[in-house]
């Protein structure tokens, strides 16, 4: 699929404010007044920043309160949904934690349910999706929230679960390449199944359906080259998990430690780019592009 860069940051940076706020909402770290202040502006910026930048992507922007609207069949609606009842709730308890020096433990942990949540049904968008074989995996809500929690354990200052979680999370995106470079064989889907016409004989596309380009083509059919693909996930790898390990293993240091989080937003973007173009949507096999 056509790798938006407005979703791309979307998912990056939303993901890491809201398991930033996931973190801060179970007291980790415990810090109030200016301190606190910093981090839950920073979970802001990313989380809300993220959000802005989804509604780029939006056909029509001014149409975006009715995402609010079918919660009941929408994952997308739920999404909505569950960012803003984060957003209040953190809100509530940043005023606590900054302002009054108060920990107020059971708000904070319903924050952190709802930060939570946020990015399981932001994962669930994707993972619901049958035509596009390779995001329909338990693993995309699992690679999705880990990344998330150990992004936000980064930014957090929590070494030991940054380091736990950011190598769990860079277990299941190796996964995550396996299972997808084979999710659209093993769906079974051919150009002969999408038309039906198996049973008389070999099918192939005799020419184009139409002489230009289409919504569809700009969208849903993006063909990323091999060596391309392979260059970027050694990059994505390497930046996203590997260094802010090595970097987090070092001896303590506030520059190794903002140059782990620098390198780490890198590597995911990198990941979360090939995400979107390597997703073959079953729509190619109409334009023979699969």
């Amino acid at each position: 699929m056509h790798p938006a860069p407005s979703i791309i940051a979307f998912t990056t940076l939303s993901g890491l404010g809201f398991g930033l706020m996931f973190w801060l909402g179970i007291g980790m770290p415990g810090s109030t007044g200016l301190v606190a202040f910093v981090f839950f502006a920073i979970a802001y910026a990313l989380a809300g920043g993220g959000l802005i930048a989804s509604a780029f992507h939006l056909g029509h922007p001014e149409r975006g309160l009715l995402a609010f609207t079918q919660w009941r069949s929408s994952w997308l609606s739920r999404e909505a949904l569950c960012a803003v009842a984060t957003l209040a709730v953190m809100a509530a308890y940043a005023i606590g934690r900054v302002f009054l020096a108060a920990d107020w433990v059971p708000l904070g942990w319903l924050g952190a349910i709802l930060a939570l949540g946020t990015v399981f049904t932001t994962s669930m968008i994707y993972t619901q999706m049958r035509t596009v074989p390779r995001w329909r995996s338990p693993l995309t809500p699992a690679l999705f929230v880990s990344l998330s929690l150990g992004g936000g354990a980064l930014l957090a200052g929590q070494v030991t679960w940054a380091l736990i979680l950011l190598t769990l999370a860079g277990i299941l995106q190796l996964a995550w390449w396996w299972q997808g470079d084979r999710a659209f064989a093993a769906s079974g889907t051919t150009m002969a199944s999408a038309t039906g016409l198996g049973g008389i004989g070999s099918v192939r596309a005799f020419e184009p359906p139409h002489t230009g380009p289409n919504y569809l083509l700009r969208e849903m059919v993006h063909v990323v080259g091999r060596k391309h693909a392979a260059k970027l996930r050694v990059i994505a790898f390497v930046l996203g998990f590997a260094l802010p390990i090595a970097l987090l293993l070092a001896p303590f240091s506030h520059i190794l430690g903002l140059l782990a989080v620098f390198s780490h937003i890198a590597g995911i973007l990198a990941s979360r780019w090939l995400f979107f173009a390597e997703a073959e949507h079953v729509v190619g096999l109409y334009y023979g592009k699969r």
